[in-house]
């Protein structure tokens, strides 16, 4: 059982750790790891001593001398991973793109020293004598390339690492300190690619520097000045190399993909022009079934390019909003607007704008106070929210309900389930869950504080994408899944508790996160932005569908894994008494060239009883045919 023994350790230290640190990570598959005694394979320079036992390198350097080694093998761009601990006023530092010049060596020095990072550019003589360190100006965030520097910017990325804490309620779920801890283990993450820098700090936010220059060739090193520095858990990769597996579908699904290009992150359902087969629409386009190969656009629908923009579209939907019997389209993030269907008219579909702003990337559209109307939830303006239509007119503002108090919306991560088994559908994010109350009033429904999701792991935000509500052991009570970070690493379901009183606590049950883990069937994905629920394989317990939104905040290194394979897995829902908490997710692939957008949508299109998968991403549109036969 040592994937159950895994679990748990992760589980007691989050639980034990989440209110101050997180977990250390590794955010991608090391080419190079560290492990030896002896500093074979390092070369030396300058005034310092480096001894290695064991994968763990100790530098020392009198006051006011400084040294460094360099590893021999050389990298233009580049992933690195390293533990270190420092004493009070050492400099630590690592190395890149370590390229001989005439005079000595130049390259990209990250520095960091007591409560500050920074990177430089830095030269030095050929014995390791510095010469000159110039800072970076600042670059980075969600483009590959260095934008042109403005005139007003100046030559400041330097970090320091404590941040005020942000305003608003006492949160269960807070920022973990990120700042250097002095004589403690830190947690460096660097990913140097073409002409920008970006520095992770104990898993906190990207320090990011232009570096100027493309072609920068040479090794990797450590330094240290005046003091003692360890370094341990060393790994590089050299993410020049990219690998894109070969294409592979689960013998489950028959893989149709009905368009080619990047038109939204979504995909919706209905028979829109009622000829009898569920048609499919994505975006601003309608694709016909039963064969899916003839479509037309609602309005003039325009491909996006994947590696510098962003769809307009994170989540659709299906409803006969004005009655007609006509499905209409909805669209529900960022700017949530009402296609209405012309019967069945070849003509564009008018569109009318309800909500003006949508301020989370994930929403979800389900009736939610029980009038068998479907409402949508979503967040604006720090509240969790649900708006139902103007009864008078669907195509006007629609009448918003205030769910939370203020200071409660996340970016990501929404559900909506029966938690406490009245009978009413709750709302949960990352932070716990409301409870709806048997009245309806505009009073904000009453909130039970839980941790549901995570910061960290290399994303700037924490919470999933649509989480999962469900009896998932079978002891009766619902319980919570979720991908615990849309940016980062992380998918776990929570177990629901009650004790004596009543009162309802949740467990968490790991079922994968990063590189440095051991994971559900060895599968490790970033990016879960696409989440489902839906039995997949028909034996009467609801599965959860993940897919990785592909370069999902551009084509750059901003994200953690942004080049991993798009891939979509069912997470069947396995009853397993031996397992923590009375069950186990175990994932079966679907598809591994396609990824989810910011949702997926399941579906029975073709009526034969068992649930399709249907993915819009920036590689197209999918359906995914379950050939699962039902008993």
């Amino acid at each position: 059982m040592r994937f159950s023994f895994v679990s748990t350790l992760l589980l007691l230290v989050y639980t034990a750790s989440s209110a101050q640190t997180l977990p250390r990570g590794l955010s991608f598959e090391p080419d190079y790891r560290f492990t030896g005694t002896g500093m074979k394979g390092w070369t030396s320079q300058g005034n310092a001593s480096w001894v290695s036992r064991n994968g763990d390198i100790t530098a020392t350097a009198k006051p006011g001398k400084s040294g460094w080694v360099l590893l021999d093998s050389s990298y233009q761009d580049v992933g690195f991973h390293a533990l270190f601990k420092a004493a009070p006023g050492t400099e630590a530092g690592f190395l890149f793109r370590a390229e001989k010049t005439d005079n000595g060596i130049q390259g990209i020095f990250v520095s960091i020293k007591n409560d500050t990072t920074t990177a430089y550019r830095i030269t030095l003589k050929a014995d390791g004598t510095e010469v000159q360190r110039t800072p970076l100006r600042a670059a980075g965030s969600i483009v590959r390339l260095a934008l042109p520097p403005k005139p007003e910017s100046s030559n400041n990325n330097n970090q320091p690492g404590r941040r005020p804490p942000a305003a608003g309620p006492a949160l269960p779920l807070t920022r973990p300190e990120t700042a250097l801890r002095v004589n403690e283990w830190n947690q460096i993450e660097v990913m140097l690619d073409a002409d920008i820098i970006r520095t992770f700090l104990n898993d906190g936010r990207e320090l990011g520097g232009a570096t100027e220059e493309l072609n920068g060739y040479g090794p990797v090193g450590l330094y240290v000045s005046s003091g003692t520095v360890q370094y341990k858990d060393i790994s590089v990769k050299d993410i020049a190399i990219r690998h894109l597996p070969e294409e592979k579908t689960s013998d489950r699904f028959r893989i149709q993909r009905i368009n080619d290009m990047y038109y939204s992150w979504s995909a919706a359902a209905a028979d829109f022009n009622h000829d009898g087969y569920t048609d499919i629409a994505a975006g601003l386009n309608v694709f016909y079934g039963p064969e899916y190969t003839t479509s037309r656009e609602i309005n003039p629908a325009l491909t996006y390019n994947p590696s510098k923009e962003f769809t307009e579209i994170n989540c659709q939907y299906t409803y006969d909003f004005n009655g007609d019997g006509w499905p209409d389209i909805f669209n529900g993030t960022p700017r949530a607007a009402i296609y209405i269907n012309p019967k069945g008219a070849s003509r564009r579909w008018e569109k009318y704008e309800v909500i003006t702003s949508v301020q989370t990337e994930v929403t979800l559209f389900q009736d939610i106070d029980g009038d068998g109307k479907p409402e949508l939830v979503y967040g604006a303006d720090g509240f969790v929210r649900y708006a139902k239509p103007d009864p008078s007119d669907p195509t006007k503002p629609w009448i918003a309900h205030n769910v939370s108090e203020k200071g409660y919306s996340m970016g990501h991560g929404l559900g909506a389930g029966d938690i406490n088994g009245d009978g009413r559908t709750d709302i949960v994010n990352a932070y716990g869950w409301w409870e709806q109350p048997a009245q309806r009033s505009d009073s904000p429904w009453t909130y039970h504080s839980a941790v549901l999701g995570r910061y960290g792991h290399r994303a700037t935000g924490a919470g999933g994408s649509v989480m999962g509500v469900y009896d998932i052991n079978g002891d009766g009570l619902n319980d919570v899944v979720t991908s615990l970070n849309a940016h980062g690493f992380g998918l776990a379901w929570f177990e629901q508790k009650r004790d004596a009183k009543g009162d309802i606590s949740f467990v968490m049950h790991m079922i994968s996160d990063d590189f440095s883990t051991k994971n559900a069937g060895d599968v490790t994905i970033s990016e879960i932005h696409g989440t489902a629920v839906a039995d997949i394989d028909g034996d009467g317990i609801p599965d959860f569908v993940v897919g990785k939104r592909y370069w999902s905040h551009l084509d750059n290194h901003f994200d953690p894994d942004p080049y991993g394979a798009p891939v979509v897995y069912v997470y069947k829902t396995v009853r397993n008494p031996k397992a923590p908490g009375g069950a186990e997710f175990v994932p079966e692939l679907v598809h591994n060239r396609s990824g989810a957008g910011s949702d997926i949508l399941v579906t029975d299109l073709n009526k034969d009883g068992a649930i399709d998968i249907i993915t819009s991403t920036d590689r197209g549109t999918f359906i995914f045919w379950n050939k699962t036969k039902q008993h």
